[in-house]
């Protein structure tokens, strides 16, 4: 009997299935959910947070005067119409390519992002008082945040792994735009956008697996080097935007720390450097989390 792996017609060994392992995705939700309960407790539970999270809000009146009302009512509309935008590009492939378990569970994880937003806010308590003079009524998580992200976290998910870094990286970029427009527009924190971002990367988390798992024949990629969506600067891009975000807000708290009262504008661009930051860290950690296993799987 032959001990030999069975041959294509061209003389190679036919690819072999392997499971997806569960773990990445977990500790993904896990890490997620840390971060999103990281969020509450800075910038909700204790002075600095609050000051620094309402002291963005109130300054971003400035930054809406400079851009004119007209363009930031357009900014307005960016998370209603990223729906539009997931919607016809989910059809699109759930037509075309008959993706249907993996159209079904992406709008599933969607579904379920928006109304834990909802949940969460409705669930968690009024804002303490901690000596900062704010609302009190709770706006942890955005929910307009959550429906930009929760719309291009659909769109990753049923994108075959070729299109998955590029698309990552546009849904991640409108995703943080939208973001930053709600705090230019005065409708949330920063914070809110930041917990919107964590409440969506865990349910992209949870619905990657059985994407993945049940999507077998279309969840394979020879690797980055084969697609001009699949380079490797569409990751990298993502990064650098981070790490070059994270650098230029600790720069500017650093500046404001000594008179933070002072200060006509500079907790607004620290807000926006963190949604920026948590933006891109979180897309550049998805898009190895769907890429790594599958690109691993097809050497198989």
């Amino acid at each position: 009997m032959s001990t030999h792996a069975p041959r294509s017609p061209r003389g190679s060994s036919l690819p072999r299935r392997t499971r997806i392992h569960s773990a990445p995705f977990i500790a993904g939700a896990l890490v997620s959910l840390a971060g999103l309960v990281a969020c509450y407790k800075f910038f909700v539970d204790s002075t600095v947070g609050q000051f620094m999270d309402e002291s963005a809000l109130v300054q971003a009146k400035v930054a809406q005067r400079f851009i004119g009302l007209p363009a930031a009512g357009v900014l307005d509309l960016l998370p209603a119409t990223s729906v539009v935008i997931a919607v016809v590009v989910v059809l699109f492939v759930t037509l075309a390519r008959r993706r249907w378990k993996a159209s079904g569970v992406a709008v599933l994880a969607m579904a379920a992002a928006n109304l834990s937003t909802q949940l969460i806010k409705i669930g968690l308590p009024d804002r303490p008082f901690v000596g900062v003079q704010t609302l009190t009524l709770n706006s942890l998580p955005s929910g307009h945040s959550t429906l930009a992200a929760s719309a291009a976290a659909a769109v990753f998910l049923v994108v075959s792994p070729r299109w998955r870094p590029s698309v990552a990286f546009v849904g991640g970029s409108y995703a943080v735009v939208a973001g930053v427009a709600t705090l230019i527009n005065q409708w949330h924190r920063p914070a809110d956008v930041i917990a919107a971002f964590f409440v969506v990367a865990f349910w992209t988390c949870l619905a990657a697996l059985p994407i993945l798992r049940t999507g077998s024949a279309w969840n394979v990629w020879p690797g980055p080097g084969h697609h001009w969506a699949s380079r490797r600067w569409w990751t990298g891009l993502s990064a650098v935007v981070a790490v070059a975000a994270a650098a230029s807000t600790a720069l500017v708290l650093r500046a404001v720390s000594t008179h933070p009262h002072d200060s006509v504008i500079s907790f607004f661009l620290a807000g926006v450097g963190l949604i920026v930051v948590a933006g891109y860290s979180l897309t550049v950690l998805g898009t190895f989390l769907l890429t790594l296993q599958v690109r691993r799987r097809s050497r198989l």
